[in-house]
């Protein structure tokens, strides 16, 4: 599977061009806005969208899983779309194959799902979590002591293409204190970064990540 290794805060992060990081040392898998849902909740307002956007996403993450074999699995925000559908129960039957790997969410402000729901599909809900000196909320990037890693922006940079083409594209963002996960969830938009020198970007190209200056 292809990623990128980044070192970085004295851990070592595996980029995976699906739009995922595995925290070596914590064997977590980390994942930002799946938006689960969010084609049927379209769908519902009259919007024609592919129906199975999201069960195409949970085969990724399910690769993932097994390419990485992770201990646990960090969810940084908007798990689902909106309110309760019909991929809730597919989730609740995906997440039967890897009962034994803790799934944590930390809220964002799609997550408005009853507590009840969660539970029934063993999912642990966090406001913020910390794990060493690496927090994780949702929006916005925190400048608090340690290093933050949040979701919500859907961050993205363009690039120069071929001629004079400049390309939009996700990516993974590292700055001083704070980095930004791409979403997770292929029916998302981008928001453009303008990053600074200092700061990494990698960007996710079809198969493959590259770091950008």
């Amino acid at each position: 599977m292809e990623d990128v290794i980044y070192n970085f805060q004295e851990q070592t992060w595996h980029l995976s061009a699906h739009r995922a990081i595995f925290w070596q040392e914590e064997q977590a898998l980390i994942v930002s806005d799946l938006h689960l849902g969010k084609s049927t909740h379209f769908r519902k307002a009259g919007i024609p969208v592919p129906a199975n956007i999201g069960q195409d996403d949970l085969y990724r993450l399910q690769l993932l899983i097994t390419a990485y074999n992770p201990v646990q699995v960090i969810i940084v925000g908007d798990m689902f779309h909106s309110s309760e559908n019909n991929d809730v129960p597919y989730f609740k039957l995906w997440r039967q194959q890897f009962a034994h790997i803790s799934f944590k969410l930390v809220k964002g402000n799609h997550d408005i799902l009853g507590a009840h729901l969660y539970e029934a599909m063993n999912v642990e809900v966090y406001d913020t979590l910390s794990i060493r000196a690496i927090h994780f909320v949702h929006e916005p990037c925190d400048s608090s002591d340690g290093y933050t890693f949040s979701g919500h922006l859907h961050p993205g940079i363009a690039v120069a293409g071929a001629g004079r083409q400049r390309l939009r594209l996700p990516c993974f963002y590292f700055g001083r204190n704070c980095s930004i996960l791409p979403a997770f969830g292929m029916f998302t938009g981008l928001a453009m970064l303008e990053p600074e020198e200092d700061e990494a970007v990698f960007v996710i190209a079809e198969n493959t990540v590259l770091k950008v200056n």
